[in-house]
């Protein structure tokens, strides 16, 4: 029997959760780039997470196979987080913008939270590598969260502003 602790559940578990939540947010944040039209110092950051999204995705199977776990057997609990995808991509009504920034904004910070436990689980077990690569992840995202929350007033500003002139459109 090796000193090295054993892998917890848990942080195996909350890996595949973190590998369904990150292509959750990559299918929002393609839902939301493709029509965002007047926007675009908001569709630009956008497209930037999109692309850091991407790479978390990959950082987490990383992490996954440093567990030695096969991803091919993997499953996801995507359908946990198609509901609230699904509220987001749904959102066609004419505020569009603004109600997408607040459920981003809501989204990124249960993003902060599941990293900030993923490396906890990660340290317990003596996996230092999965928290650091979870650290990496969880700077990403605060700073997106950052982000949208100092940019929110004005991106609802000027969604207001086009609303109140007909000749613009406001929604995306």
């Amino acid at each position: 029997m090796g000193t090295e602790p054993q892998t917890p559940k848990h942080l195996e578990d909350w890996l595949r959760d973190a590998h369904a939540m990150e292509k959750q947010a990559e299918k929002m944040l393609e839902a939301q780039a493709s029509r965002l039209e007047h926007y675009p110092q908001l569709k630009a950051r956008i497209e930037e997470h999109l692309t850091e999204t991407r790479g978390q995705t990959e950082k987490i199977e990383q992490c996954i196979s440093l567990l030695g776990t096969d991803l091919s057997a993997m499953k996801d609990m995507g359908g946990k987080l198609a509901a609230f995808g699904q509220a987001m991509g749904g959102m066609m009504s004419g505020d569009e913008v603004v109600k997408g920034g607040l459920a981003s904004y809501a989204f990124e910070h249960f993003e902060i939270a599941s990293y900030k436990a993923l490396i906890q689980a990660a340290e317990k077990v003596g996996k230092p590598e999965i928290a650091r690569i979870c650290e990496e992840i969880l700077r990403e995202e605060e700073a997106m969260a950052a982000w949208l929350g100092e940019h929110l007033d004005d991106t609802t500003r000027q969604f207001l502003e086009r609303s109140e002139n007909s000749d613009l459109r406001a929604k995306t």
